[in-house]
């Protein structure tokens, strides 16, 4: 028998399903443009931009471990429930329905202690009730508008994306570190400048 112990099969059995997350493509291109970013791409960009950016948090107290497991955890869900567009009013809908089931099954395949703990963390990010999860957040949604500003709006503009609908979705942005919303505003005022963006 390859494993005799039960919590390590369990633990690489979850590490093994967490690699579908590789081939969950999201809208934004990468920033050289050659192709679609994956997720699990987009988790390791906000892991480090956390470690990058923290000093920009409103919070003084941040736990910026909790951050970045709050970052490398959130998305996972979508190896089941898929990717759902940011301006997708219409796949919105039923979004947290198909995360949360997407969530039990994935963070089910761990040990109950380690379960609980990866739903805690998935389901604070979801909640917005933390400091923590407000920045991780605001990372998560500046990093697309990173994308798309370095990506000459290339993505925006397959969508028909309007500024007001960037302004609209990046306002989170100001929840988790005002500098950060400044810098946020000014890029889309930029991207609008510069024909990246439709007024």
């Amino acid at each position: 028998m390859l494993f005799d112990d039960k919590r390590l099969a369990q633990q690489i059995r979850f590490i093994t399903e967490i690699d579908r997350l590789k081939n969950v493509y999201r809208q934004s291109i990468l920033m050289d443009s050659s192709r679609r970013e994956n997720s699990a791409e987009h988790s390791w960009h906000l892991a480090m931009m956390a470690l990058i950016l923290s000093e920009y948090a409103d919070s003084d107290q941040l736990d910026l471990l909790r951050v970045i497991k709050m970052v490398v955890i959130h998305d996972l869900v979508e190896i089941d429930a898929g990717d759902t567009f940011a301006y997708d009013d219409e796949g919105r809908k039923d979004q947290k329905e198909r995360e949360e089931k997407a969530a039990e099954r994935i963070f089910g395949l761990l040990p109950e202690d380690q379960r609980n703990e990866i739903y805690d963390i998935w389901h604070e990010f979801e909640e917005q009730d933390t400091a923590e999860a407000r920045f991780a957040r605001a990372l998560d949604r500046l990093q697309p508008l990173l994308h798309n500003y370095f990506t000459r709006g290339e993505s925006w503009q397959k969508n028909k994306v309007r500024a007001s609908q960037v302004y609209e979705r990046n306002q989170p942005i100001e929840e988790g570190s005002e500098v950060l919303w400044q810098f946020a505003t000014k890029l889309i005022r930029d991207a609008v400048e510069r024909n990246y963006l439709s007024p």
